[in-house]
């Protein structure tokens, strides 16, 4: 994936296995975090580069994901785990202070984007059964459908796109 502006990666076929991280949609944290920042489903939300906006990127993106979008609890779970993911890579290999989280929805389709400031690509790794580390994006690209990388003149967004059921809205 490294060096391959604007391409996204295919998911592979077959079956992928993710720890099982199910926080309440009603987190008492949620509701503060929306006041706050707003919802990544109308604009694009401006989080601190600190760890503990993973926690905040993953309470908005169930809250968009599972009760704002009524979508089953296996894609929001996926969601979560995967924004979690490039929120992670931008906190620790940016050394920006803000990055953007973008929650899209078209037919058929959801995409998450995490913008930040730095032009540094990430880079999809081989990874062991015992390594501790460097897991995010072998998840990401096991867990969704698409992903990829878009340059932009100061930074980069890193996304991935999940297949999912329409139901009638």
């Amino acid at each position: 994936m490294a060096g391959l502006e604007g391409v996204e990666e295919p998911r592979q076929q077959g079956q992928a296995t993710a720890a099982r991280w199910v926080p309440a949609v009603e987190d008492e944290r949620t509701h503060p975090a929306l006041a706050e920042f707003g919802s990544p489903a109308d604009a694009e939300v401006r989080l601190p580069s600190r760890p503990e906006s993973a926690g905040t990127a993953r309470r908005l993106t169930q809250c968009v994901v599972q009760r704002q979008w009524g979508l089953s609890s296996q894609v929001s779970e996926f969601a979560v785990l995967l924004v979690s993911e490039l929120v992670g890579n931008a906190v620790r290999h940016t050394g920006a202070r803000v990055f953007g989280l973008r929650i899209l929805r078209r037919r058929g389709w959801i995409r998450i984007e995490v913008r930040d400031p730095s032009r540094g690509l990430p880079c999809l790794m081989p990874v062991d059964v015992l390594d501790v580390s460097g897991r995010g994006l072998f998840l990401v690209d096991k867990l969704s459908d698409r992903w990829g990388v878009d340059l932009l003149p100061r930074g980069k967004t890193t996304w991935f796109e999940m297949r999912v059921v329409d139901r009638d809205r």
